[in-house]
């Protein structure tokens, strides 16, 4: 567990849990998930001294399902938002020692596919959003968490030395930049996604290549398609956040009503990244889809060339048969049977029939090389 006191004159991490708000500015309390089903009780009487209230049995069920899809909710004390992540990493365990007795989580389940889709992350995160504390459920060990814990106090150092780095008002501000991290997280994978799908779009549309990896591909298309149910849980859960974040009351001070505003900018911000996320999988299982129906046309359309010269060499041997069959009958008495040279214009008969076939049906393109 991180916790940290957030003002506009710096931040500062403690090692404890608080037992009364800072004079100026808020807390962030972040915890693992099974930490925080450990020390539960303890961060409930946290929050019943700093913000008067608890969290409701419904919301810490939500923050402690780590198969919850992204999705928003509210009270009139808090909000929760639950934020599914994209990115690389190992999927959640539990640390050692804080775990509640009972059955141990079940194992992640394991992706196929290509390399990035087998390390991309999808696990929730949880917001618990008062008005002077940010309550943050975490993966265990999340990268996330101490990335921007990190950003934070380096930003308060820069603001030490009179650099001008601003830190996040409020506890909404901070989830929003929390959130904004995970989806820009996305979005710098898309490079060696896309580069690792375009290997097998190659391979696949390759003509002197056969192509195996039937059952990896399968998986790339079902990773995708997950993907894309969960970017549309997290595009609705802040759509959700926005709606209600235009139903707050009207601030009271300019001060005030500028952070509202640039809270509205950040959702905003937020919501289009989410969207450039939604789109850019959608491209890449449509290209999937694509690259896949141009095999099969490919294929079928090797196949016709080679059932059409097939068909062409058959034809051009059909006569021949017809007249060695012909050679071939019992009868005493046929013309040029017992003729000394009848072999010979039989067989000069045969090569010529065969060779104005074969150039007929050259220039009529049947026994042209259409490969590549």
């Amino acid at each position: 567990m991180r916790i940290f006191n957030i003002s506009g004159a710096g931040v500062l991490e403690t090692p404890t849990l608080p037992t009364q708000l800072p004079d100026q500015g808020y807390v962030w309390i972040a915890c693992g998930r099974r930490e925080f089903e450990a020390l539960q009780a303890q961060i409930q009487a946290t929050l019943q001294a700093l913000c008067g209230t608890q969290l409701v049995d419904l919301h810490i069920s939500d923050l402690l399902n780590n198969q919850l899809p992204s999705h928003y909710d509210y009270t009139s004390q808090y909000d929760v938002l639950v934020f599914r992540r994209l990115t690389t990493g190992q999927h959640e365990a539990d640390p050692a020692g804080t775990s509640q007795p009972g059955p141990p989580p079940a194992a992640p389940t394991k992706r196929s596919g290509p390399p990035i889709l087998r390390r991309i992350d999808t696990s929730p995160v949880g917001f618990a959003v008062f008005d002077h504390v940010l309550l943050t459920v975490h993966p265990a060990d999340c990268a996330i968490r101490d990335a921007y814990a990190a950003k934070l106090l380096g930003g308060a150092s820069l603001e030490a030395r009179g650099a001008g780095a601003r830190l996040p008002t409020s506890p909404a501000d901070l989830m929003l930049r929390i959130v904004a991290q995970m989806v820009d997280g996305y979005l710098d994978l898309r490079r060696e996604l896309t580069r690792q799908l375009d290997h097998w779009q190659v391979e696949l549309l390759a003509p002197h290549t056969r192509f195996s990896n039937w059952g990896a591909l399968l998986e790339a298309r079902l990773a995708l398609h997950q993907l894309d149910g969960i970017c549309e849980d997290q595009r609705s859960a802040i759509q959700d956040w926005i709606a209600v974040l235009e139903d707050w009351p009207a601030p009271a001070t300019p001060a005030l009503a500028r952070e509202y505003e640039l809270l509205k900018v950040r959702s905003r911000d937020v919501l289009e990244h989410i969207e450039r996320v939604v789109h850019h999988v959608l491209r890449l299982e449509q290209t999937a889809e694509t690259t896949l129906q141009m095999h099969f046309s490919a294929q079928s359309n090797r196949t016709n060339d080679i059932m059409r010269t097939l068909t062409a060499l058959t034809a051009i041997f059909l006569p021949l048969n017809l007249i060695t069959g012909f050679f071939g009958m019992n009868f005493e008495f046929m013309p040029l049977i017992h003729h000394q040279t009848a072999f010979w214009w039989t067989v000069a008969f045969m090569l010529a029939v065969a060779a104005a076939t074969g150039l007929v049906f050259w220039r009529k393109r049947y026994l042209a090389h259409t490969g590549k």
